[in-house]
């Protein structure tokens, strides 16, 4: 075993840096973590992915299992620093932490840091662009011939935006503090006005119209996944079919293959939310017991985290009247796993900002917010967030000013000096969380003799767990799980006189209480928790078998007896 590597968490690592560092965890820890592909990329580099488990105590799909991936939109680099920091505190607890522990030791946790591996290598070129996903284009294969293409175009690794003089333009200096550009009142004229548009090279300017133009790579694969995927005219960017996009049909492949996989969460950049399910129906057409469950663990982790906990449906739409799909609805809407978006960082609340709804913020709010953080970027970032204007001869434009807001820096991502401190916020409700999916455990086994070689064997298993086995309710209604399935393995010169070598049996609740103490109704099943079978075998004294019993999300429990 060598030393556990010591990640930078205060920095972006590019592929290859990111591939050696993986391998180096994995090399350091080879009982406890693995590292494999489960596919290539656009453009065919690994999608790497980390499974941490105590192997000694059995194999990872025989143990329940928790999903986290990150960096699935390619400038929301800090979602890969989440992933790793979590992968860190793992591999550092495993012999000093008591949770961490009993996570390695009784599930599993799947880690992919970095799902789209060529949008985040664009993101951290030397000459660096930020598309939304995927580097594949989509939906034309062509270059534009007219138009603004958002680049940097003065060659300092920033796409900032660019301020032009134009009476007829939206934007003026603001009285007080010139560096900040506020938008005109309504009716106002007869002042210096500006058109801010983003850095960037124009083909075929006439002098007059500006248009920017799209990206030439307009996949978003968070829309690409199988549930609620619709059309281009729907849902921008969604690809040409449900998993047509070779990361998603990677994630996709390995959660379907793994049906141990009961919870997950993915993270993105940016708000400082934890947001939940439903993203395609408001909490009315949940299942309730579900809405109850996802809500009484998501604020555990509003607890836990200091994001506030929201539904997608009912506090995160981009437009009120638009839904949108994604790898949310593929996990719990399409499978009834547990599932959460974690939008890491909010720099707007960082400057101090704490009175403002969510998505309706970068609609319009007030000027103030603007000056609140302008103070911010000149005392806790070294003037670097909003970036002062500074004059630049445009190759097609002539003499323009560059400056205002670094984005990819400071409001897609925190500061390099605030990433450690936002990325811990999440491993201690994560742990908790993989430590609340179901866990079958043997209970008790039985052997009585009924003749001379004919013998009552019986397996009783139990979910220890605080979730049921099925996870949710969603899972039962989309038939995605099974009841526990009890098998009995005969050895040659055994066989069965009574039962049958397979049996599917109850699904098995958890310990989670369905109501308080002081409910109107108490719980009439009060052993919902366990499940027995029972088998007549003809055998010879000393003859040993093997019993098993599975349920698809809480692992399998393993038993041997001996005739006897």
């Amino acid at each position: 075993m060598s030393d556990i590597p010591v990640p930078r968490f205060d920095q972006f690592y590019r592929y290859p840096e990111l591939t050696r560092l993986l391998q180096d965890y994995a090399s350091a820890l080879p009982q406890l973590i693995s590292l494999r592909s489960i596919g290539k990329s656009y453009e065919g580099r690994d999608i790497w992915l980390l499974t941490l488990t105590n192997r000694a105590t059995g194999m990872d799909t025989d143990k329940p299992g928790f999903w986290i991936d990150g960096n699935i939109h390619a400038a929301e680099l800090t979602a890969s620093t989440a992933c790793l920091y979590w992968l860190h505190q793992l591999a550092l607890g495993y012999k000093s932490d008591a949770q961490v522990a009993e996570l390695l030791n009784t599930r599993v946790v799947y880690i992919v840091p970095r799902l789209n591996p060529d949008g985040a290598e664009l993101a951290l070129a030397d000459k660096p662009r930020h598309i939304r996903s995927s580097t594949r284009r989509y939906p034309f294969d062509e270059d534009p011939v007219e138009g603004l293409t958002v680049e940097d175009v003065d060659g300092d690794g920033r796409m900032l935006s660019m301020r032009i003089p134009d009476p007829h333009g939206t934007y003026k200096k603001h009285p007080n503090e010139p560096r900040l550009m506020v938008a005109r009142e309504p009716g106002e004229f007869g002042g210096e006005y500006f058109r801010i548009v983003p850095e960037g090279t124009l083909k075929n300017f006439d002098g007059l119209q500006i248009k920017v133009n799209p990206d030439p790579e307009g996949l978003d694969l968070n829309r690409n996944f199988p549930s609620m995927w619709r059309q281009e005219f729907e849902q921008t960017g969604a690809g040409p079919y449900p998993a047509s996009e070779p990361e998603v049909r990677a994630m996709v492949d390995f959660i379907t293959g793994h049906p141990n996989i009961g919870a997950a969460v993915s993270f993105h950049t940016h708000s400082g939310v934890i947001l939940r399910p439903m993203g395609t129906a408001s909490d009315d057409d949940m299942v309730p017991e579900d809405l109850w469950m996802i809500k009484r663990l998501s604020e555990l982790g509003a607890k836990l985290t200091g994001y506030p906990a929201l539904s997608i449906w009912h506090d995160f739409k981009y437009h009120p009247k638009q839904t949108i799909s994604g790898t949310q609805d593929w996990v719990y809407e399409h499978l009834g796993a547990l599932f959460w978006t974690v939008e890491i960082w909010a720099p707007n609340k960082e400057a101090g900002i704490t009175d403002y709804k969510w998505i309706d913020w970068y609609r319009n709010h007030p000027v103030e917010d603007d000056l609140t953080l302008l103070k911010w970027s000149d005392e806790h970032c070294g003037g670097k967030a909003h970036v002062d204007w500074y004059p630049f001869r445009h190759p097609q434009l002539g003499m323009v000013d560059l400056g205002g807001w670094d984005r990819m820096n400071y409001w897609r991502n925190p500061p390099p000096d605030l990433r450690e401190r936002e990325v811990a916020r999440f491993p201690t409700w994560l742990t908790q969380l993989a430590l609340s999916l179901p866990k079958l455990e043997v209970l008790r086994t039985e052997v009585r003799a009924l003749g001379e070689d004919t013998w009552r064997v019986r397996l009783a298993v139990a979910n220890s767990g605080y979730l049921p086995a099925y996870v949710t309710h969603r899972a039962l209604q989309r038939k995605t799980v099974r009841g526990t399935v009890f098998q009995i393995h005969l050895p040659p010169g055994a066989s069965l006189t009574s039962g049958r070598e397979r049996v599917v049996a109850a699904h098995l609740e958890g310990h989670a209480p369905k109501s308080s103490l002081q409910a109107f109704l108490p719980n009439r099943d009060i052993t919902a928790d366990r499940a027995v079978v029972e088998w007549v075998v003809r055998g010879a004294r000393g003859t040993v078998i093997s019993l098993t019993a599975t349920a698809d999300r809480a692992g399998t429990a393993r038993a041997e007896v001996t005739l006897d």
